[in-house]
């Protein structure tokens, strides 16, 4: 039976997104030439008119699954302002904290955006016209230590294509090959699904979050988190089965929070908060293990904590990273959603107390952020009224491929539960190495390297997500995962990655939940355990990797 709706279920969404609607022709480019820099319109559509209306009634029936909601922007619109010829991104080799605060000054002097700070390296995107006067506040040596991940050309090109094409068909591709492509795409066999074969906006997360739950209802239910500063929802799937809550009606729901999205430009964070809920509902009932992981435990998915900043990526610019509230600059909006948690925040965090323009800006006091107080009264009212509690805390991020645990305050204070949460933070990285060999490395958020004992000034800060939760609600097992890569593509991640990242965290959670299971489940949870067979979703396109890990 399962098997059954998991077919329908990627019957439907190939159908739905294989073929544009007409609307999505009449207003905007239906896709680009990439070497010749010219639109085109896909004649497969005007060959085979009889698939509009085929869409359009799977479409309306799809709808009538899920009420009516905020308005979103339609899939693939591009916006002028995210194509930035203009800017670069530069990686700065450091050896020293001296080099790592030096930078860290400069950038904040100059209100530059540090994509990526680590023991060994910073990269920065800032405009052509800057880079001469960031080398100019730099130490003389610091100067020629830097290469550049993107150029001005090669940005506003990964911009281009981290967004869907109209026909969801590589760019290279001719006009007959295109109509073949798209025909064989409604055909294609049943352990493949085209949702994750592009990064998807809300307008489309929505409604497949929504059929998720009609098509599995027996474990599978929809809730909110709370509303945006904007208005939007903040949706979530919540995933468990409980077959002994007859028998003890006043047990709690252990429940395993795995959020993304908190930081609207990690595009692929929200992307595999999405693979690995879609993963583990589709293998409910037909592996042994996720069964059994299921039943003890509840999951909750939050695909993006940040739906206002995450529509603002899709309309007007790409590379924008925090919420969309307005500070005391009219023409600086938004706060670091991760530093406006009340545990120990920190207004001054990377310098920014004073400077609304920073990306970390964390606002003029705790909570501020609208977003932030909808998750922590959804939080507080799920342990009081609900009677949940929370075991296991994943935060995903990108980029940088490093598991991290708490305290991201301050490296001069340990949690009590230090080296269960190192081993587990190891474990978590050895279950992708095993399936991928795609390193992960094990820190503390604060900079502390548990292999080298490096520190990086500059990484500290108060008011994140991960301290509040594991200090004020006490999950005791908390970390923040981030994602592929290590910086070849930084937050422009191709889409072809979408799928190999999802394959490799649900590893990560299949294993987080055998070790949760082992603390908190019942006596043999993780017998017969299978260890190593994890459902895939293979993605067929894979256009922009420099590497295929699954090849």
């Amino acid at each position: 039976m399962v098997a059954t709706r998991t077919f329908l279920f990627t019957a439907i969404v190939q159908l739905v997104l294989a073929v544009p609607s007409p609307a999505t022709l009449t207003d905007r480019p239906s896709s680009f030439d990439s070497t010749t820099c010219e639109l085109i319109q896909p004649i497969w559509y005007r060959s085979h008119p009889s698939l509009s209306t085929i869409r359009q009634r799977v479409t309306d029936s799809v709808k009538s699954l899920w009420p009516s909601s905020r308005s979103q922007t339609p899939e693939n619109t591009r916006h002028a302002t995210t194509f930035r010829a203009d800017q670069l991104v530069l990686r700065f080799n450091i050896t020293t904290d001296v080099d790592a605060q030096a930078i860290s000054e400069a950038a904040n002097t100059l209100f530059l955006d540090v994509w990526d700070q680590s023991e060994d390296r910073v990269d920065i995107r800032l405009a052509n016209d800057d880079v001469s006067l960031l080398l100019g506040l730099l130490p003389s040596h610091l100067r020629n230590s830097h290469t550049a991940l993107y150029t001005g050309d090669e940005l506003a090109r990964a911009i281009h294509r981290s967004y869907p094409s109209s026909t969801s068909i590589p760019f290279e591709l001719s006009y007959r090959q295109r109509a073949t492509t798209h025909s064989d795409r409604i055909t294609r066999r049943p352990n493949s699904d085209v949702f994750f074969d592009e990064y998807r906006s809300l307008s489309v997360i929505v409604p497949w979050m929504r059929l998720l739950q009609s098509l599995f209802s027996s474990h599978v239910s929809i809730l909110s988190i709370g509303s945006s500063y904007e208005g939007r929802d903040i949706p979530a799937l919540r995933v468990g089965v409980h077959p002994t809550n007859n028998a003890n009606p006043n047990g709690k729901r252990k429940t395993i929070l795995i959020t993304g999205g908190l930081h609207a430009r990690e595009w692929v964070s929200t992307s595999t908060v999405n693979y690995v809920a879609y993963s583990l509902i589709t293998s409910y009932g037909r592996r042994k293990s996720i069964t059994r992981l299921l039943e003890e435990f509840d999951f909750v998915f939050v695909p993006t904590l940040n739906p206002d900043g995450y529509e603002y990526t899709w309309t007007t610019d790409r590379l924008f990273r925090k919420n969309r509230q307005p500070t005391s600059l009219r023409f600086c909006r938004g706060l670091d959603l991760d530093r406006t948690y009340p545990y120990m925040w920190d207004g001054n965090v990377t310098g920014s107390a004073d400077n609304p323009c920073s990306e970390g800006y964390a606002g003029s006091e705790p909570l501020e952020a609208v977003e932030t107080r909808a998750m922590i009264d959804w939080a507080r009212n799920e342990t009081l009224s609900n009677n949940v509690v929370f075991v296991g805390l994943l935060d995903l991020h990108s980029y940088s491929q490093q598991i991290l645990f708490p305290y991201s305050y301050s490296c001069d204070v340990t949690p009590s539960n230090f080296e269960d949460l190192a081993e587990m933070a190891s474990g978590l990285a050895k279950a992708i190495r095993t399936r991928d060999h795609e390193n992960y490395r094990t820190l503390s958020a604060c900079g502390t390297d548990v292999t080298l004992s490096t520190r990086r000034a500059g990484n500290a800060a108060g008011g994140s997500l991960l301290d509040w939760f594991y200090h004020e609600m006490h999950i005791h097992h908390a970390f923040q995962v981030k994602l592929r890569d290590k910086g070849s593509y930084g937050f422009l991640l191709p889409s072809s990655e979408i799928v190999p990242t999802g394959i490799e965290m649900t590893k990560a959670v299949e294993h987080f939940g055998r070790l949760l299971g082992q603390k908190y489940g019942a006596a043999g949870f993780d017998t017969d355990w299978e260890e190593d067979d994890v459902p895939v979703v293979r993605s067929q396109d894979r256009m922009f990797a420099k590497q295929n890990p699954l090849q």
